[in-house]
């Protein structure tokens, strides 16, 4: 305890101290603190005393006076980044009791990792709760009696995004002294819970928020005009927020504004127009309930992540934010004086959450916990969960208290009793479960086998969300209408997809803008289209290409993947199931594929995917530099395999004969090798595509198309004049049906 001050005879802006230490007699204390004051107890490090820096007190002669030690500030204790002057501590600390006693420094910080959907734990109160569930153990709950007005002052508050904020309270408190600290004991238990002391108001709501798990903000009631309005952006309004940042929004965003604009961001950031400052003497108090879903995503998207958003996004107790108003004040009343005044209660009851009536069933309860629990053990347990329990006639009604937005069904209340009981308190028992061998037909083709194939030709299985971006997905994929999640993780994970090619363009994405240069990636996953009354799950099987054909390698020239390497890719997996005659791979035009580069894949007349290059719009939407190649099958048409058979070689030889044809450049390849198998006949085993010419030579409208025809009969040897019919027959039909004709020169 500082007994004296005096000022320092020979040093400007020292003061010599008498310190009392619950000795006999004073020490001797030269301090510049600005805040040392007759009556202040502060921390006091005796000589030979060693700080957190590693500074040793010491006795030391300042200007003529021995210093018998050192009063310190909170940074010199290791407890602030920085300080204004001596830390403070409460008036009733006892002088000479050792400092880790006075602040209780031999506690236990607990770290909790709480899943998502145990919002209501995120609070002092909220464990307790918990504690006091488990052990039986008397809840004792902070003081929140109302504090009655002691001034008239309001301020009006109109609901206008009524459904995402159907409950704001406000009140404003007036004469403030902001100039007194934050008490020692606060400030300590709000450090042990990671927060820094700001200002007395600041610290008040913020001590509510980890005691009772209700968010607060404060304005400064004079910086606010006429009202507070609760409404959704507009596109592109901003709002300056408290650490300096000026964020434009997006049309949908949750606001709090006065009269003349945003004032703050619901759930997330004050702004700074309003904030609360040295000067502030009038404050108007903020505790609301907002809509999880109005909140969920918008901080991490804007890059303004706080404790109240955190909190917001998993849900708050609708019934807490009038306790939470009256607990603030009477903290901010005892620490900073002030006189309040009315509670402003705006609440629209239809939109505020309820919770179900659940049916619980004590046979169901047996069942899935293979113990049969006493009904008065199983009704204590839900009494003691805050529950409220009525009997019925097959078990009983149980309604969840406010803040348990995780209990819905029967099983939750199940699995409630079962962690109460203590799960090491249930029998262990093996499972039973009935074997039986599963009938495989012998052509079935097991996805693995597609797999090992994409591997073998150098592509990366990859697993993606099933959730993705709305606006990609309808970009892609605009025929059909996606199924919409009710909660989605964020904004980007709203949309079930109807494609698989959202997923793996975004692992594109992300992978060229981290320098990777040739990458190549498939999924086999489920895609979610509506038909008619029915969500169809097809499983897919996509692919997609970027970069080079072919890794580095010093005696090949590189080149850019294009669109006949996927085809490739593609028919490797045709060629899987022994009957890749019954494909087809025609032009065809997709929304997402560039308009010359898309292929639609059919088989035996019904169409099963798609192959081609992604549209440039794509590209440049996606951030690319380069082209992109994609593909994507219905696995259930690949699965289908047919039966190897035997079949001996032929011991007689096969002849090879080349044509050279000039068709038209709309003819495809397709076409013309289709229409030379149907006149060839059985005869012809082989047939292949290895030249196409377009140029000098060959009219503008023509191009000149070289195959190989490969004939063989297994019975005899073939001769040139069979030969030649055969390839007449050929030819015959290419001029008929295609306008084709043979290239002599």
């Amino acid at each position: 305890e500082v007994c004296s001050v005096e000022p320092h005879p020979r040093a400007t802006g020292l003061k010599i101290c008498g310190v009392g230490v619950g000795r006999a007699r004073l020490l001797t204390i030269v301090c510049g603190a600005p805040n040392v004051a007759t009556g202040l107890r502060a921390p006091m490090a005796l000589v030979g005393t060693t700080l957190p820096g590693g500074t040793t007190v010491s006795k030391a002669d300042i200007s003529g006076t021995e210093s018998q030690g050192m009063l310190c500030s909170a940074a010199e204790l290791g407890l602030a980044e920085s300080s204004e002057g001596l830390m403070v501590l409460d008036p009733e600390a006892v002088p000479g009791q050792s400092l880790r006693e006075t602040l209780r420094f031999d506690d236990t910080v607990f770290d909790i990792e709480l899943t998502p959907n145990r919002g209501d734990c995120l609070s002092v109160a909220g464990i307790a709760r918990e504690v006091a569930a488990l052990t039986g153990a008397r809840l004792h709950a902070p003081n929140m009696q109302a504090v009655s007005a002691r001034t008239r002052r309001d301020i009006k508050i109109r609901l206008q995004a009524q459904k995402d904020c159907p409950h704001y309270v406000g009140r404003a408190i007036e004469d403030i002294d902001q100039g007194v600290p934050t008490p020692a004991w606060m400030v300590e238990r709000l450090r042990r819970s990671g927060m820094r002391r700001v200002s007395a108001v600041v610290d008040v709501t913020n001590y509510v928020m980890l005691e009772l798990g209700q968010p607060m903000h404060a304005f400064d009631l004079d910086k606010l005009t006429n009202s507070i309005r609760v409404r959704q952006a507009a596109a592109n309004e901003t709002l300056k927020v408290l650490d300096g940042t000026e964020v434009r929004l997006e049309a949908g965003t949750l606001l709090i504004t006065d009269d003349t604009g945003p004032v703050a961001l619901a759930g997330i950031m004050g702004g700074s127009s309003t904030a609360v400052g040295p000067d502030t003497c009038n404050l108007l108090l903020e505790s609301a309930f907002f809509r999880p879903q109005a909140i969920a995503g918008r901080a991490r998207r804007l890059g303004l992540q706080s404790e109240s958003s955190y909190r917001f996004e998993r849900g708050v107790d609708p019934q807490l934010q009038r306790k939470a108003i009256e607990r603030a004040t009477v903290l901010l009343r005892e620490i900073a004086g002030g006189r309040p005044g009315p509670v402003i209660d705006a609440k629209i009851e239809r939109y505020l959450p309820k919770r179900p009536t659940v049916a619980l069933r004590q046979r169901k309860i047996t069942q899935l916990l293979d113990q049969s629990l006493p009904s008065s053990r199983i009704e204590r347990t839900l009494n003691r969960l805050a529950m409220r329990v009525r009997k019925g006639k097959d078990g009983w009604r149980v309604t969840p208290p406010s803040y348990r937005f995780d209990i819905e069904r029967e099983v939750d209340l199940i699995e409630e009793i079962a962690r109460v009981h203590g799960y090491e308190n249930l029998p262990s028992k093996a499972p039973q479960i009935l074997m039986c061998s599963s009938f495989k037909s012998e052509c079935e083709i097991a996805h693995e086998r597609f797999k090992l194939a994409l591997v073998d030709r150098d592509y990366q299985e990859v697993i993606t969300y099933s959730f993705v971006d709305p606006e990609l997905q309808s970009a892609i994929e605009p025929r059909f209408k996606p199924l919409m999640l009710v909660n989605p993780i964020s904004a980007d994970m709203a949309a079930m997809r109807v494609s698989l090619w959202p997923g793996l363009l975004q692992a594109i994405a992300y992978n060229a803008n981290r320098q990777q240069e040739r990458v190549r990636v498939f999924e086999l996953g489920r895609s979610f289209v509506r038909r008619a009354e029915t969500m169809a799950q097809d499983r897919m099987l996509a692919g997609a290409v970027i970069g080079p054909a072919l890794p580095p390698q010093w005696g090949v020239k590189p080149r850019e993947s294009d669109f006949f390497d996927v085809k490739r890719d593609v028919q490797a997996l045709l060629q899987i199931t022994g009957r890749v005659d019954s494909f087809d791979i025609r032009h065809g035009t997709h929304p997402a594929l560039h308009p010359g580069q898309s292929a639609q894949i059919s088989c035996q007349g019904n169409a099963i995917g798609w192959l081609g290059g992604l549209h440039p719009d794509l590209v440049a939407k996606l951030g690319l530099n380069r082209p992109v190649f994609l593909f994507e099958l219905q696995v259930s048409a690949l699965q289908r395999g047919q039966i190897p058979q035997f079949g001996a070689i032929s011991k007689f030889p096969a002849i090879q004969r080349d044509l050279a044809l000039l068709v038209d450049v709309q003819t495809s390849a397709r076409e013309v090798m289709d229409t030379m198998r149907k006149a060839a006949g059985e005869l012809l085993v082989d047939l292949q595509l290895f030249d196409e010419y377009r140029g000098e030579g060959i009219d503008s409208g023509r191009k000149s198309l070289a195959l190989a025809l490969t004939l063989q009969d297994s019975s005899r040897t073939l001769k040139d004049e069979v030969v030649d019919e055969i390839l007449a027959r050929v030819v015959r039909s290419l001029q008929s049906e295609l306008g084709a004709e043979l290239r002599t020169k």
